[in-house]
């Protein structure tokens, strides 16, 4: 972090956290972590503030999620020194290569989510997209709505290292719909695109949902560069 900047309160939080799990031992490797509620108050920060913090610790492997059980400390945690948190760092990487990684690796997980997952996940992916559209509709927070549907797609996977890397490229991909200015068109590509992964994947039609992916990463890329992200 550039000398004199002053730390956000999302880094602040994690690093006080981290301090709790791997320096304090408040937390034991492997232990789930207190309910989002209970945490954000013990921390004295909002929920959304914790969310943000927990997502940059997952990202780190300090944490790990288990759809539909809650997060929990990794048993292998990082040694001391190792950790750092500077969101802006994301900003600095040009976003052409970040959406290059997305483009290598979401069409792959979302075919091994359409042969792996669960129906009960299915349905779940089903079910955000309808959020996703009713939040784009009301005008509500549908970033971080967004975000987890992508990475359910990956929980879906049942691949553990493609668990791992969706909250680092997420959290990239998020600030950049936060301060995009052309909000209308990333809706308009959200809204159409998901509908499209999500029908395919319904079908279990690898293929399908493989391509609608691929068009849908290329559809966000010529939106940012029409916002002149490079």
């Amino acid at each position: 972090m550039p000398a004199g900047k002053a730390k956000s309160l999302t880094e602040r939080t994690a690093e006080t956290l981290y301090d709790m799990i791997v320096v304090q031992n408040k937390f034991a490797p492997g232990e789930k972590l207190p309910n989002e509620i209970e945490l954000a108050s013990l921390l004295g920060v909002s929920r959304a503030t914790l969310r943000e913090a927990v997502r940059s610790l997952i990202a780190q492997g300090v944490l790990y999620v288990r759809r539909g059980r809650g997060t929990f400390i990794s048993k292998e945690l990082p040694k001391l020194g190792d950790f750092s948190i500077d969101s802006a760092e994301f900003m600095r990487v040009r976003l052409s290569d970040l959406y290059e990684i997305r483009l290598m690796f979401e069409p792959q997980c979302v075919m091994l989510a359409c042969a792996r997952a669960e129906d009960s996940e299915l349905k779940a992916i089903e079910e955000q997209a309808k959020k996703i559209n009713r939040l784009l509709r009301s005008g509500g927070n549908w970033p971080d709505a967004d975000q987890e549907f992508h990475e359910m797609i990956g929980a879906a996977s049942h691949n553990e290292f493609i668990t791992r890397l969706f909250p680092i490229i997420n959290s990239a991909v998020h600030e950049v719909m936060l301060i995009s200015t052309n909000q209308k068109l990333l809706k308009d590509i959200v809204r159409s695109d998901n509908a499209l992964i999500v029908e395919f994947m319904l079908k279990r039609d690898g293929d399908g949902a493989s391509h609608a992916m691929s068009i849908h990463i290329r559809h966000m890329i010529n939106a940012l560069r029409l916002n002149n992200y490079k």
